[in-house]
């Protein structure tokens, strides 16, 4: 699945089962009925896809998954967020920041930023999954000391959600039968300039999170908050962005500046939690 912030679609594609390089679209992109999306979420079980807008017209649209057709449009209308955006949006702070839907698909989670320059505080947005429907009822909530909620991390067994925060850092949210969240525990990094991104690792057991600004790895501990390793790079990159982690491995992309070309990162914690991590550049683009 593909967001165009520029044709305000998404697009649905099936990869070959012998060779992960050949993506093929599948029906035509679908009309978000927003501008600007930025982010999807997909539900195997409900066999239906939500994609969130953040410019002019923001907010959330669903869409049933067909094998054949691609995307069937669920919706007529927005779940709106009023950010008060133009398209594209003037970020990154007041903007949406990813859609997902929880483990058991019984509701769609939104991060929302916000901007303390100018008292606006981020939310978390929760529409509830009824009769195999996303609603169009939501609740929305700002957890204690939260500004600028970014990236997330579902952790297993449990219906907390560990966020980041480019504040400050991160910090593992609960949330109510009421779909009201709350700060379980949450993260300064000191020598922070925009913590965004987020993964768990099934294998140490511990959340990590990257850093636009600053090319280090940091491992929390999203039970107490505590920070088990932060690991410094030394490979040139300028920061990290998005990252995922598979097994023995943490797999995180560096975008790049003028002088150094675009990367991925591989990060070994095969020896669990709070090992001395070993890195190395997969592919410089």
């Amino acid at each position: 699945m593909a967001v165009n912030p520029g044709s305000n679609t998404i697009s649905m594609f099936s990869i070959s089962p012998t060779d992960p390089t050949i993506l093929t679209m599948i029906g035509q992109p679908a009309d978000t009925l927003g501008e600007f999306p930025v982010s999807v979420a997909l539900s195997t079980s409900l066999k239906q896809a939500c994609v969130a807008n953040s410019g002019a017209k923001a907010g959330i649209a669903c869409f049933n998954m067909c094998p054949q057709n691609g995307l069937m449009p669920l919706d007529t209308a927005l779940r709106p967020f009023d950010l008060n955006q133009t398209t594209p949006p003037a970020g990154p702070l007041n903007t949406v920041s990813q859609t997902f839907f929880s483990s058991d698909s019984t509701m769609l989670i939104t991060t929302v930023k916000g901007d303390p320059t100018k008292n606006n505080t981020g939310f978390l947005s929760v529409f509830p999954v009824v009769n195999n429907a996303v609603s169009q009822t939501e609740t929305r909530s700002s957890p204690a000391g939260t500004a600028v909620l970014f990236g997330t991390a579902l952790l297993p067994n449990s219906s907390d959600i560990f966020v980041t925060d480019a504040s400050f850092g991160s910090a593992t949210l609960s949330l109510s039968s009421g779909n009201t969240a709350s700060t379980l525990s949450s993260t300064k990094i000191a020598d922070q300039k925009a913590t965004c991104w987020a993964a768990f690792s099934a294998l140490t057991g511990t959340a990590f999170v990257t850093d636009v600004a600053v090319n280090h790895l940091v491992e929390i501990d999203p039970a107490s908050g505590s920070i088990v390793k932060n690991l410094v790079s030394t490979n040139g990159n300028p920061g990290l962005i998005d990252l995922v982690s598979a097994g023995k491995f943490v797999y995180a992309l560096s975008p790049g500046n003028a002088t150094v070309g675009a990367a991925v990162t591989v990060f070994d914690v095969s020896g669990g939690k709070g090992s001395k991590a070993i890195s190395f550049l997969a592919l410089r683009i």
